[in-house]
Order: structure tokens, then sequence, then C-alpha cells
């Protein structure tokens, strides 16, 4: 079952002299549990095309379908409600919030949501992020990789129907890099994770079951 279709979608900056195709009329569709890669070039449009998967922003054309729910055709406030809830991004700078702990850097989409947290969830995912002895740590208490797990942890805590990674292991080294792709991968096995990451490391992309590759915008080859 499709958890994710995307429908003709392309978004144009600027007119005229200086108009700029970033995605050009992309579709595709993600079944539940995939971990996908989207490669490309620099410039090629993967992350504006992740940017819209994930809400936050629009597209000049096309859908972006997750769950049966047409995302842009959303009210405003029911948009932000699917961003905190549907969706999780991560990204290469890890935006932790510099005076919360581990604890609440995780837990605090939740507690925006005015929802419980669920201790056990949060107490078990930082027991498999290697976390257990850093959980009052604030973040410049923390090495890159020891920030990104507790990204991750944040939107693993908000089970989000998609996980979204932009370049995620883009600041770290070698060894942390292998480690938080081996814990993206275990996420997508146990927790039945879909996950889409965005990466121009070839050897990370080989991990996934499905790579996408942009060229221009456009997609040149989809090859599980």
């Amino acid at each position: 079952m499709s958890i994710l279709k995307v429908e003709n979608l392309s978004k144009i900056y600027g007119e005229g002299q200086t108009k700029t195709v970033a995605v050009d009329n992309i579709s595709f569709e993600v079944e539940k549990g995939e971990f996908i890669a989207i490669v490309g070039a620099s410039g090629s449009g993967k992350s504006t095309l992740l940017h819209m998967i994930g809400g936050v922003d629009k597209p000049t054309s096309g859908k972006v379908i997750i769950n049966d729910v047409d995302v842009y055709e959303l009210s405003e406030e029911k948009q932000a409600q699917f961003r905190r809830r549907d969706v999780a991004l991560i990204y290469q700078f890890y935006n932790l919030i510099p005076v919360l702990n581990v604890e609440e850097n995780m837990s605090l989409p939740i507690k925006l949501d005015n929802k419980n947290v669920n201790k056990n969830k949060l107490n078990e995912l930082i027991a498999k992020l290697g976390l257990e002895e850093r959980r009052k740590n604030l973040p410049n208490e923390l090495s890159g990789g020891q920030q990104q797990r507790v990204a991750i942890g944040r939107s693993l805590l908000q089970e989000p129907a998609i996980l979204l990674a932009d370049e995620p292991t883009g600041n770290l080294d070698s060894q942390n890099s292998k480690e938080i792709i081996e814990l993206l991968k275990k996420s997508n096995k146990e927790y039945n994770q879909t996950i889409i990451l965005v990466t121009h490391d070839e050897t990370i992309a080989k991990q996934a079951d499905r790579v996408i590759t942009l060229q221009d915008g456009k997609i040149v080859s989809d090859k599980k």
C-alpha cells in the first residue's frame, strides 16, 4: 500500500531570464516501510523535493499525498498539524534547543502538540541510541554524532508516517556517519519506519532498498 504519492510535482523559482526549474514534473510512489535514497549532483533538486514532501516548501504545481491526504489542499492550520504529526525532518544541522537536555529535546515536538510523551518509548529509544548516560546532558556537552542521534530519536518518538533525512551525515566523520546510517536502517527494520534519505554519498545510498536519481530536477533512474 502506498504511504506517499508524488504526482506531477514541480517547483519553479523566478520568471523570465531568472526562471529556474528546481523540480520538473516528478511522479513516484512510496510503500510503507520502504527505505529510499534520493541521489544526484548538487543542484539536481534533491533537497527541494524532500522539503515539498515534508510540507515546508510549497510546490508550484502537482500533488503530495500522504496516507490519502493531499497535503497542499489542507488549510494552513492543518498543514502545520501535518508537519508536526505526519512527517519528521532530520537535517545535517541537528536543530536541537541549546537549553534543553537530551530527554527534553526528544520530547519537545510531542509536548508542543499538547500530547503526552510515551515514557516507555522514550526510554527504549534512549537505550537504542546509546544515550543512557547522556540523557540529562545539554547539546553542547554532546559530540556531533550524539547530537544527530538525539535528532533522530526526536523524530522517531513522534512516530511519523515518513521520516525525511536531508544529508543527515553531512557534518559527521566516517565512523559517526556509519553509525547514523546503521541506526536509520535499524529503525526502518524494527519499527517499519518509512524513510526517505537525501545523500550525495553513493556508499550510503547503496544501503537503501531503493535509489532514486535526480538530474536537472527530473528522475533519471529509479532502482530497487
